[in-house]
């Protein structure tokens, strides 16, 4: 759980970071590496969050 924690605070402030960037500066290009960032972010979360629960209903 605590390297769920870890990614997500992670993802969140380099989602920040990006959204920041693209406000200062008006560019597109940090828009779409946010939006890129945030599906890597979610699919990262899922699999380490997937690898976590099998890993506890085969122990169990």
């Amino acid at each position: 759980m605590l390297v769920l924690r870890i990614l997500l605070v992670l993802g969140l402030i380099s989602v920040a970071v990006s959204l920041g960037i693209y406000i200062i500066s008006g560019d597109k290009r940090y828009l779409k590496f946010t939006w890129q960032l945030t599906k890597f972010t979610l699919v990262m979360l899922l699999v380490v969050a997937l690898v976590i629960a099998m890993g506890r209903i085969i122990l169990y």
